[in-house]
């Protein structure tokens, strides 16, 4: 694994916000109170671990699904600035670069203003690359567009000092137990690799290791693929593709799950 850490063993995070969409959300990770849970709430449980005193770290996340750049830096960034936490994650665009027209030279321009204004407000602002979604249908097409991003992530972080959650690296997403049924959002596992490897990137040590092997799988036939593949599309990809004509999205109606610096 790169190096992507800019902090050391011996730096302290007492308080993080995360902010983004639905993948800081942690939609496809559903808890037992029915409120997802997700990498970013992971890995505050991991930083927590790190402070002898129990209740002193907090946390809140501000992530919502759905949410497009310039909404994230007009909802989130401005609260989470006066939050003023020890770290911000910071995952936005993947929606931009998804739809139809995007240019990921634009959306990176305007990602690097955001990451401007935050990193002159907090400590320490870590930011993500896009997957590599080869494996996924409805978005194998945009794999050069999101490297492209990529590209332009990595300059902005090394302009700024930011450390880098390289998701396009975690080659164990590639998995296809790493996500959900809707194959467009983690399942638990694969947050709990993200979570892990964020935690890495940020110079913790982990209870296990993000790149671990999966399990063999037993051998799937054509036919069942095929099948697979239909039902998916009839369940997830239809009405996926139904809102976005309809210009509607899935975090319409939905507010941040924890808009505090709360203990954990």
């Amino acid at each position: 694994m790169a190096d992507d850490s800019t902090m050391g063993e011996n730096d302290v995070i007492g308080s993080y916000t995360a902010i983004g969409d639905s993948f800081t959300e942690g939609v496809g990770d559903p808890g037992p109170d029915g409120r997802f849970v997700g990498w970013a709430d992971r890995l505050a449980v991991l930083l927590a671990d790190r402070i002898p005193e129990e209740g002193h770290f907090r946390y809140a996340n501000l992530a919502v699904r759905g949410r497009l750049l310039d909404q994230i830096v007009a909802e989130q960034v401005p609260r989470a600035k006066a939050l003023a936490p020890d770290l911000v994650t910071f995952c936005a665009g993947g929606n931009d670069i998804i739809r139809p027209g995007s240019d990921p030279d634009d959306v990176a321009e305007r990602f690097e203003r955001a990451v401007v204004d935050l990193t002159s407000h907090i400590g320490t602002v870590l930011v993500t690359t896009g997957f590599d979604t080869r494996g996924v249908p409805v978005l194998r097409h945009l794999r050069g567009k999101i490297a492209t991003y990529n590209g332009h992530v990595r300059a902005i972080a090394d302009r700024y000092g930011c450390p880098v959650l390289d998701l396009w690296s975690l080659r164990t997403v590639q998995d296809r137990r790493a996500w959900d049924h809707d194959r467009l959002h983690l399942s638990p596992e694969g947050h709990t690799r993200v979570a892990l490897r964020a935690a890495q990137v940020l110079g913790l040590e982990v209870p296990a290791d993000p790149d671990q092997a999966w399990p063999p799988l037993p051998p799937r036939g054509t036919l069942e693929g095929r099948r697979d593949d239909i039902q998916w599309a009839r369940e997830y990809l239809v009405p996926w593709i139904g809102r976005r004509l309809r210009g509607q999205s899935s975090g319409d109606r939905v507010s941040a799950k924890r808009p505090d610096l709360l203990p954990l």
